[in-house]
């Protein structure tokens, strides 16, 4: 479990490709990691499967390629790093899995002074109940506020420490992010969604009527 406050991003060193899968090796600010300890690479949940100084290596199976922004990254590329939570960490973003569920698409960038509205679009319509204005969502592994919601889009105001700190900053209109919504917000729409579904259909409630629900 991760909390989306990005430590520090990385830099990817080598890609190499295999009848298993990706593996991904990145140079970091990281000391005592162990193997098989989680690391979220731009939101994504992945296993130190080996590390050499500064440096720690991941494998990338077709599934996380399939569902995630693996496929653009190159030699090179920034990503954002962080460690799995301990148990005594403060918490300062909110439950992020790792669990990346799609990838959504930089509609729009403003700037207002040293700050950054982006709307990004592409949202599929099967995540339209998990985001709700001010509710919370990870993009590239950064926890964030929602700011505004639209038609399978929504948007969000990055403040200066996070630009400087993440690569966010990078972003253009067009670039591809990793999108995973709220873990709380997942598992209270699914149990209404059960509630609902076991309640006779003269109980319920006009107001529910053509809910996405």
């Amino acid at each position: 479990m991760f909390t989306g406050i990005v430590d520090h991003t990385g830099i990817i060193r080598e890609i190499n490709r295999s009848t298993r899968g990706i593996e991904w090796q990145i140079e970091s600010q990281f000391e005592g990691l162990s193997l098989g300890e989680s690391i979220a690479v731009d939101g994504v949940c992945l296993t130190v499967i080996a590390f050499d100084g500064g440096t720690f290596s991941v494998e990338i199976s077709p599934e996380t390629e399939s569902l995630t922004t693996v496929a653009t990254y190159s030699v090179g590329g920034e990503v954002n790093l962080e460690r799995a939570m301990k148990a005594t960490d403060r918490f300062g973003g909110h439950w992020v899995s790792g669990h990346v569920e799609q990838v959504s698409v930089v509609k729009t960038i403003k700037s207002h002074a040293e700050f950054k509205e982006i709307w990004f679009s592409e949202v599929s319509s099967s995540r339209s109940s998990y985001i709700t204005p001010k509710g919370s969502i990870t993009v590239n592994g950064v926890s964030l506020t929602i700011n505004q919601v639209g038609e399978q889009s929504f948007s969000v105001m990055l403040i200066p420490h996070t630009l400087e700190r993440t690569n966010l900053s990078r972003l253009t209109e067009g670039s591809q992010v990793n999108i995973e919504c709220d873990w709380m917000a997942k598992m209270v729409v699914s149990e209404v969604r059960q509630i609902l579904k076991n309640l006779p259909k003269s109980s319920l409630n006009p107001l529910f009527e053509g809910s996405d629900l």
